[in-house]
């Protein structure tokens, strides 16, 4: 178990150094380049943006830029935004949170949801309720997040007025109801395609399990329904599930920055976004290599995770 956590360690920093010499290459060879912010203010000259050029090292090799900002990076300088000037971890800080927030329940919802709608469908193979729910889960896998977003603040909020249409609370109030009404268009609709993608993997691993032979001779022993399903089949049919949650964190991430625009949620998404259009390239490359680690850190804490609950991983 050391060696081989040891050898997904090594392999995790490769892919971070990589994702870090791409990322840093495209953003700074983007047209524009990180003085395009400079040029919209009034009265700037060729001169003055020299002179900036000068001052922050953009004119010089991008090899050395590179290596100055992984340097800076490794002793926990994170550098400051083009924007504002104020540090870039307190600027992702401040959005991380809200990030976490909407991520946690959409996914608990994902995983709750799915793992029902894909165990009763396995059970009730071939049934009504299994048709719709594949095609529940194929429409819900062929429409772009942003058109459910979009649908559901035009009945939800401009409609029927029952939900606010955005903002993650309301200004002057900030009670925890108020949170959670906020929360629950956009965390349901970063949760829909989810539930999609879980609940179809959940029925194929639910019939693989149903189909072995050990769940004949549970029943054949005389246990319940209720037994068998509790205790052999959805304790073995959510294995390859783990694996499955630490590969959706990218796609998770990817909705996060969609649903958040749909809906004004103040987190890294949005912060994103913002950060581009601004030609904010400090806080992009931070916002880049957080998400690389976070994909990272949850494949192989799905990894770990299926080897400490399957003993026949983790004996061999």
């Amino acid at each position: 178990m050391l060696r081989y956590l040891l050898g997904r360690f090594w392999q995790s920093l490769v892919l971070l150094l990589l994702v870090s010499v791409i990322g840093f290459a495209v953003l700074n060879l983007a047209p524009g380049g990180p003085l395009s912010q400079f040029t919209l203010t009034p009265g700037m000259t060729q001169a003055d943006l020299d002179r900036i050029a000068t001052q922050m090292g953009l004119n010089r090799p991008l090899p050395i830029q590179y290596l100055d900002w992984l340097s800076h990076l490794l002793r926990g300088d994170w550098g400051h935004s083009y924007r504002d000037g104020r540090p870039v971890l307190d600027i992702i800080w401040e959005h991380l949170v809200a990030t976490l927030l909407l991520m946690g329940v959409s996914t608990a919802i994902a995983i709750f949801v799915g793992t029902w709608i894909g165990v009763l469908g396995a059970l009730r193979r071939y049934s009504i309720f299994d048709y719709a729910a594949t095609v529940g889960a194929m429409v819900a896998l062929s429409i772009p997040t942003f058109w459910f977003g979009l649908i559901a603040i035009y009945i939800f909020s401009l409609r029927l007025r029952w939900l606010p249409a955005g903002n993650m609370y309301t200004i002057g109030n900030g009670s925890l109801g108020d949170y959670a009404i906020h929360l629950i268009m956009p965390s349901i609709v970063l949760a829909l395609v989810n539930v999609a993608v879980w609940s179809r993997y959940m029925r194929t691993a639910t019939l693989d399990v149903i189909s072995q032979d050990f769940v004949r001779t549970a029943r054949a022993k005389g246990l319940s329904s209720r037994r068998v399903l509790i205790r052999h089949i959805l304790g073995n049919a959510l294995l390859p599930m783990i694996t499955l949650l630490g590969l959706q964190l990218p796609t998770i991430l990817g909705g996060a920055l969609v649903t958040e625009t749909v809906f004004t949620w103040p987190g890294m998404g949005r912060l994103f976004l913002d950060s581009l259009g601004y030609s904010d390239y400090p806080v992009v490359m931070e916002l880049l290599m957080m998400s690389a680690v976070l994909v990272l850190v949850g494949n192989l804490a799905a990894d770990l995770t299926v080897a400490f609950v399957d003993p026949r991983i983790r004996l061999s």
